[in-house]
């Protein structure tokens, strides 16, 4: 299944996309795509709905695909060639960091450039939507743990990120710094989650194009692995990594965004995120 939230910024409701291609409106089956609707139980009684009967409804927004978010972890440097390009060493363990809830938007909605920055990036991701508590789980065991799979770009300000001391959590949560979606794409429609291809293009030439077949630590580790620490909850995001071709790394120079930029990036079955980058508002 293709799950979906539509509608105005805080007023999104849930949608799904059917076999035509079609959105039809969940609101009379479920209050959001959140929370328990993803657990298995969950997600079998959309599975057994006869979409047919719901209501068609023409999309003018894509909301974030999942809503009420407790937790958005991500993992830094889980492709070897972007550890490379970014000057460091592949790690021995997955490199865990959090960004901010507040930080999540729609796919296409703006991306804002914070004030002050002038190292705004990108880095599409393949997102991992939790859909069964997980906690110290085997490998053997996580991807049943998982409800399903999104594109997420993660963009990140790379001098709040390496050179304001501290964490990389302050690069990388600035409002609208998470788009994610268009799509959550059930686990049963992904049966490789480490055969996906994957790209960023901005202002139209490709910048980032790969595979997660590289990926260092695959889903089903990160998974078992970050429940080792935590507990995972149904509706928490996991944020993979990104290939190579961000704009940290472009030589002779960095390239990073700038008011006017346009940014499309996608994965293989889990659908298209198009932004255009503005400056942030004081206050706004």
């Amino acid at each position: 299944m293709k799950l979906l939230r539509y509608g105005p910024k805080g007023q999104e409701k849930p949608g799904i996309v059917d076999a035509e291609g079609v959105v039809r409106d969940l609101s009379g089956l479920v209050y959001d795509i959140a929370g328990d609707v993803l657990t298995d139980q969950g997600l079998a009684g959309i599975a057994e709905a006869d979409l047919s009967s719901l209501p068609a409804v023409e999309v003018d927004r894509y909301g974030p695909c999942v809503g009420g978010v407790g937790k958005f972890v991500c993992i830094g440097l889980n492709y070897s060639d972007h550890a490379e390009e970014s000057g460091l060493e592949v790690p021995p363990e997955p490199v865990i960091f959090a960004k901010a809830t507040s930080a999540i938007c729609g796919p296409n909605d703006a991306v804002e450039i914070p004030l002050g920055s002038k190292a705004t990036d990108w880095e599409v991701e393949l997102g991992v939507v939790i859909g069964k508590e997980a906690k110290y789980i085997d490998e053997a065991d996580a991807l049943d743990h998982v409800a399903g799979y999104c594109v997420i770009n993660d963009i990140s300000e790379r001098d709040f990120q390496n050179k304001r001391a501290g964490q990389w959590t302050k690069g990388k949560s600035a409002d609208t710094f998470g788009p994610i979606g268009p799509w959550l794409v059930t686990r049963d429609e992904v049966p490789d989650p480490q055969n996906l291809s994957m790209y960023l293009d901005v202002n139209g030439k490709r910048r980032q194009d790969g595979s997660t077949n590289t990926m260092v630590f695959g889903v089903a580790h990160l998974v078992s692995y970050l429940s080792q620490f935590m507990s995972l909850q149904p509706g928490d995001i996991i944020s993979t990594g990104t290939p190579p071709g961000v704009g940290m790394g472009i030589k002779p120079e960095p390239v990073y965004l700038k008011v006017g930029d346009n940014m499309e990036l996608g994965i293989e079955g889990l659908g298209v995120q198009h932004q255009n980058v503005m400056a942030a508002i004081k206050g706004a």
